[in-house]
């Protein structure tokens, strides 16, 4: 593993080469990803089912998806008490960020002149969470409580079963807790068609949100429009900021833990300490490993905004300024003792992140994704007539003419 030295002026185009991004998005599995959706949008349940045993080898009845709350339960009351309790303490850490971040309606009068957004929660929410090599009951947490903390209405949840027909019990004792509405054995593509279209089993949802692979990424893409989607997430990525200050233990261990979601995962060192960067590079660190050596913090910051990683960690003796100085980033963490896995599990701010340099123009997941705005507006017939000249201008310089007419009709009525 090189140290990959930045001298002088940083140039954008090298530091994004360097780093060696893949596009999110991956037409080679546009095929197969279409046939499913349009399969399930034509057959509902059976080609669900169908799918099902297919890609996750379960042979499930096609009316037979929807788990019970019995079982959902069940799971919940012979949990391993430690997991319970680190569930309930991220619960309400989330549940607590989420009350303070909520966006209100707002209201504005004047002279015959009311203008307002009236902000009103999601009908139905769908969640998807992952099975596979990792299942993450956390995906079930960083969700479900949001959208309730919102006030979305039905709270229903897809997750692949296992060859035995379940779900793993730890992301059935998560939606347990987090009350989650409803739970269906389904996964991959054929999941985000079911909650995009709908099913005799599993309903229509207004959006969904959730991780998932390139099949459900892609799915996600294809059915915009029809459901809203929360963001396309690639691999998952973390930046570390760092100087002679940091703990080169630390360092490395991050980047290792990085590295452990999976293979295409990305974990970079920007630091300006030499030894630091020998450090970590004698690691014996595996995966898609990174170590860039600058000048200075300033160039650090740069070469971080460039790149505006998912996870940004800043282990610097002033660690304070230097985020303040950082303007692209899904997330922040500050100081030698706050590795990105706090965010992942317990702070309260949502571990679902905009990643492949999304986070120069998105948002991580927030209670406010589960909302929808709405404009209202009402003049009196005085507070019309004192903006039709305004109007008519407006409308007859873009060739609107019925525009105008609709204005003008209504001042002459009020003469």
């Amino acid at each position: 593993m090189e140290i990959i030295e930045l001298v002088g002026a940083i140039d954008p185009a090298e530091v994004l080469k360097i780093i060696e991004r893949k596009p999110l998005v991956d037409d080679g599995v546009l095929p197969a990803v279409r046939e499913v959706i349009e399969a399930v949008r034509a057959r509902g349940d059976e080609a669900v089912a169908e799918y099902t045993l297919k890609f996750d080898g379960a042979a499930i009845p096609a009316d037979s998806f929807e788990v019970s709350k019995e079982e959902i339960e069940s799971t919940r009351q012979v949990a391993d008490p430690g997991f319970m309790r680190a569930v309930r303490a991220s619960i309400e850490n989330i549940r607590r960020f989420s009350e303070a971040a909520k966006i209100e309606s707002v209201r504005l009068e004047g002279e015959g002149v009311l203008v307002e957004e009236w902000v009103t929660p999601l009908s139905r929410v769908g969640i998807y969470v992952p099975g596979g090599r990792f299942p993450y009951p956390s995906t079930v947490l960083m969700n479900a409580v949001p959208a309730k903390v919102a006030g979305v209405g039905e709270v229903i949840m897809c997750s692949p079963p296992g060859k035995n027909g379940k779900i793993n019990p730890n992301i059935l004792a998560a939606a347990a807790e987090t009350g989650v509405d409803r739970v269906f054995r389904a996964g991959g593509a054929q999941a985000i068609a079911a909650m995009a279209y709908g099913t005799a089993t599993i309903p229509q949802a207004d959006k969904i949100t959730g991780p998932g692979n390139i099949y459900v990424m892609m799915a996600k893409r294809e059915i915009f429009g029809v459901a809203g989607i929360d963001m396309l997430a690639g691999p998952s990525e973390v930046l570390i900021i760092a100087d002679a200050a940091a703990d080169p233990a630390f360092v490395t261990q991050d980047m290792r833990a990085q590295a452990e979601h999976d293979p295409r995962a990305q974990s970079i060192l920007v630091t300006t300490d030499q030894y630091l960067a020998e450090n970590v590079r004698d690691g014996k660190l595996a995966g898609n490993i990174k170590i860039l050596l600058v000048e200075t913090i300033d160039d650090a910051v740069t070469v971080s905004d460039i790149i505006a990683p998912e996870h940004l960690e800043i282990m610097t003796g002033n660690a304070d300024e230097v985020a303040r100085m950082i303007s692209n980033a899904g997330a922040i963490f500050i100081g030698n003792y706050t590795p990105a896995v706090v965010g992942d599990y317990i702070a309260g701010p949502n571990h679902t992140l905009p990643t492949n340099g999304t986070a120069r123009f998105a948002s991580p997941l927030s209670v406010n994704d589960f909302v929808k705005r709405t404009s209202v507006v009402r003049y009196s017939a005085e507070a019309l007539s004192g903006a039709a000249e305004d109007l008519k201008s407006l409308a007859e310089t873009e060739g609107l003419v019925e525009h105008a007419k609709a204005v003008e009709v209504r001042r002459k009525r009020n003469a």
